[in-house]
């Protein structure tokens, strides 16, 4: 199979850049396994879900972000667990975090979401983990594509964790506005969850139209990637992304 693109940015002033979302499971697991994923699959931008939330939370996500070559940028605490980190390629307009309405019983959901440009290339991007319940879940979705409108970008990337497979009413409602990747540039695995023997497709990565997906799954092929580090590093598959964006 053809390797993803590297990122680069093109003549027309476009950019490729690759994406990955990562649910680390409040980096309870292998984080040195984890950071030896990430820094294989050599993100610009990194979605991350379940980041520490607690105790020290930011030296934790700091930690892992400096061992990947990333710097953290938006999220954790503040967005109830979803994070953002990127590359130095980007410059950075700017972030919000946002916290969703609380369900009694439930646990705290939010966004974390950014603005950037990689030369003549902006982007918006967002991350989530949504609700086990599949009421809330459903109405969370509405509530990210609002968020996701409202940073007045053309250009967006959104993903994590949904908890639902293709053809809940998640997937459908984020498919009236959005293009899955995995579905529009299949490359690598579709499965993401459980790590250790995954049959279920619950992270994702979406788009808006805009945006060129060259290929999009799972890096289970991904030369540096191991397949004991895969295991080790929490109890999600990552997925990962290379994307043209358009100069704006």
């Amino acid at each position: 199979m053809d390797q993803l693109p590297n990122s680069r940015t093109e003549s027309d002033g476009s950019a490729v850049i690759r994406v990955l979302t990562y649910n680390v499971r409040s980096l309870r697991d292998d984080t040195a396994a984890l950071a030896r994923v990430i820094t294989a699959c050599a993100p610009d931008l990194v979605l991350v879900q379940e980041a520490p939330r607690f105790f020290r939370w930011r030296k934790k996500l700091t930690r892992v972000a400096d061992a990947a070559g990333l710097t953290y940028l938006a999220g954790g605490a503040p967005a109830a667990g979803p994070a953002l980190l990127c590359t130095l390629r980007a410059d950075i307009e700017r972030t919000e975090d946002t916290l969703l309405p609380l369900t009694p019983g439930q646990h705290r959901r939010g966004l974390s979401t950014a603005v950037l440009r990689f030369g003549q290339a902006r982007i918006g991007v967002l991350s989530c983990h949504l609700s086990l319940r599949p009421d809330e879940r459903h109405a969370q979705a509405g509530l990210l594509l609002d968020q996701l409108a409202a940073l007045d970008v053309p250009h967006a990337v959104a993903g994590g964790d949904l908890n639902e497979p293709p053809g809940g009413r998640v997937f459908r409602r984020l498919g009236d506005g959005l293009r899955d990747a995995w579905t529009t540039a299949p490359h690598g695995g579709e499965y993401t969850f459980p790590a250790t023997a995954p049959d279920r497709r619950i992270d994702a990565l979406f788009t808006t139209e805009g945006v060129e997906v060259l290929g999009c799954g799972v890096p289970t092929d991904l030369p540096g990637v191991a397949e004991d580090d895969l295991r080790a590093a929490t109890d999600h598959l990552p997925v990962l992304a290379a994307l043209r964006i358009p100069a704006s």
